[in-house]
């Protein structure tokens, strides 16, 4: 095949395989709304978004970017797709030939770690996942971006930290880990781990591959319910000899990322024996290792550059194992279609910026019959509770802030005391309102100048090809 042909092939099989399983994110609709993820237009920047409220900052500075955007469905679907381009874009880079390219493109796009995590709602660690490859691929304006993108989330932030490189990709995860950092140590949000719940997280055996198999694939996350029916049938099972394919090309993988597919796995392991709960319960911060699946996000830049340096037959075969484990994630997706912004039910409460609790407010929905998080927290500043029930078994208890805003509505001077725990509004189970006083708090400075350096991190980028552009005919010049 020419190499003229073998491009435009290339093209229109990335472009199949970022459509198959984005496709949802190209549908009309007004809202997101799915588990994890909770997406509309009426959202707003609050104290929680930058990580500075009752809980832990695990969604910043997610929140707060799509707090400021005029349109952040809009914003949603541009970066999902536009990830998913981006891993088929490096998956072309890093292979070798047609074939080599080919199964690159199809590891780094169609995999059972971004079909699982977006079936959960966590769209942002599936942004992550896609883009952590072009990070790891090296310097340049496209790696920083990339790099920025991945950082929505504190995972996403680490890993791409872990995988970027020069003294570019250090200052940009400086600049990318700061707002959840700072908040996490000064926001004085406790956490509300438990050793619990890091058993609860832990990864889950599959259908005939087992705890072990599911890893080996990419697969293995906590919820069954968020997985493809395909992995029920015994399609995991391809992630085992996709791996095993995969492991004839070690040499040709950079050391440092299979060091980091090393990390990954073995974070996930842990998590599977049963060896992250201490740290999870004692270690501030170690909340972010209960989940020890999602950390298999370390592998991916060694599994696309191992299926890239594979060729002829044993490129075709990864291929098609790489697509039997999950078959059927197209189907399986469709369960992220949009659905109308009047589904997303937000309290009619006149705040004027100041806290409000909800007696009884649950934290989990549902919208158009799907179970998706409470979306009141992402439009006003919410006393949140944070307990997490797993199978009726509370893991998590609720913040204290929540927990004394209860008793205080049914107690004695309810006003004074909630006025005292800096709450304004108070919405009974009954839908009345209450008036407790208390003024609005404002956004955290601290926070809030974070969150413009996360920001700015983009015109590091434009620096960056400005640059390249300058100096690209001396370097054309010793080239020669």
């Amino acid at each position: 095949m020419r190499a003229g042909g073998s491009a435009r092939w290339l093209a229109g099989y990335g472009a199949l395989l970022v459509v198959a399983v984005t496709w949802p994110f190209l549908v009309p609709g007004g809202a997101f709304a799915l588990r994890d993820m909770m997406v509309f237009d009426a959202m707003a920047l609050t104290r929680a978004s930058l990580g500075w409220g009752d809980l832990p900052a695990r969604n910043v500075p997610q929140d707060a970017l799509l707090g400021i955007l005029p349109h952040p469905v809009l914003f949603l679907r541009f970066a999902v797709v536009g990830a998913a381009a981006c891993a088929a874009r490096a998956g072309y880079l890093l292979g070798r030939g047609t074939f080599g390219r080919a199964a690159a493109m199809t590891v780094a796009v169609w995999n059972p770690f971004v079909v699982e995590r977006l079936l959960q709602g966590q769209w942002s660690l599936a942004v992550a996942a896609w883009l952590l490859p072009l990070v790891a691929l090296g310097r340049g304006p496209a790696a920083t971006l990339a790099h920025w993108l991945a950082s929505l989330t504190p995972t996403g932030a680490l890993a791409a930290a872990c995988a970027a490189r020069g003294r570019a990709g250090l200052a940009v995860s400086a600049l990318t880990c700061l707002p959840w950092v700072v908040a996490g140590v000064f926001a004085g949000a406790g956490g509300t781990a438990s050793a619990a719940s890091a058993g609860v997280f832990a990864p889950r055996a599959e259908a005939l591959a087992g705890t072990l198999g599911a890893l080996a694939g990419l697969g293995g996350i906590w919820n069954g319910e968020a997985v493809p029916p395909s992995r029920s049938a015994g399609f995991a099972l391809a992630g085992v000899a996709l791996l095993a394919l995969l492991a004839l090309a070690w040499r040709d993988v950079p050391r440092r990322w299979l060091a980091l597919a090393a990390a990954g796995f073995a974070l996930a392991l842990a998590s599977w024996a049963g060896l992250t709960g201490p740290l999870v319960a004692h270690v501030p911060g170690a909340g972010l290792l209960r989940d020890g699946q999602k950390w298999l996000i370390l592998a991916v830049p060694a599994y696309v550059a191992a299926a890239g340096a594979l060729d002829g037959r044993r490129a075709l075969a990864a291929c098609a194992f790489a697509l039997l484990q999950v078959p059927d994630a197209p189907v399986a997706l469709a369960a992220l279609t949009p659905v109308p912004a009047a589904a997303v039910e937000i309290p009619a409460v006149d705040d004027r910026g100041r806290d409000v609790v909800f007696e009884s407010r649950p934290a989990l929905t549902r919208v158009a019959g799907r179970v998706a998080v409470d979306p009141a927290p992402k439009a006003m500043n919410v006393v949140e509770s944070g307990a997490l029930a797993v199978d009726g078994v509370v893991v998590d208890p609720p913040s204290a802030r929540w927990s004394a805003a209860q008793v205080a509505l049914d107690g004695p001077d309810s006003l004074g005391r909630l006025r005292g725990l800096g709450i304004g509004l108070a919405v009974r189970a009954d839908g009345s309102v209450v008036d407790a006083g208390a003024p609005a708090r404002g956004l955290p400075p601290v926070g809030v100048a974070l969150f413009a350096l996360w920001c700015a991190v983009p015109l590091l980028a434009c620096v960056q090809g400005h640059t390249l552009k300058i100096n690209r005919p001396h370097l054309h010049r010793y080239a020669d």
